[in-house]
């Protein structure tokens, strides 16, 4: 079982990355498999192989390249890869309880309540 949800994480996370890639490609050659490597700091075999689901996402540094390159949001592309950020660890380390009931309330809440919650909190309104 974890062997399945692994291949699925890297399936569903090489197919975003190279969907995207190659829709950027379509308009912009520097899209190329080679060129996008080059720009992250990969071997173009590597980003080939990550894309094709073959080897599992790499590291938060290269992703949130990936994810600058291809113009995606680095969270969004971290949690398709299975991980966190390394500043989001820290915080839920800080207060894990607290953290761990908040998201555990929040999981079945429409996205227009987590949306209203995340504009109080950011506007000070709590």
């Amino acid at each position: 079982m974890y062997y399945t949800l692994l291949m699925s994480i890297e399936t569903a996370f090489g197919s975003l990355v190279r969907e995207r890639r190659e829709a950027l490609r379509t308009d912009d050659p520097r899209f190329s498999v080679r060129q996008v490597a080059a720009r992250v700091g990969i071997e173009p075999a590597y980003l080939s192989k990550i894309e094709r689901g073959e080897m599992a996402p790499p590291g938060e540094a290269t992703i949130r390249k990936l994810a600058g390159e291809l113009g995606e949001d680095a969270d969004m592309l971290l949690a398709l890869a299975g991980k966190v950020s390394g500043d989001l660890r820290e915080i839920i380390r800080r207060r894990p309880r607290l953290f761990a009931e908040l998201l555990r309330q929040l999981r079945d809440a429409p996205d227009h309540a987590i949306l209203r919650l995340v504009r109080q909190v950011r506007d000070g309104e709590w």
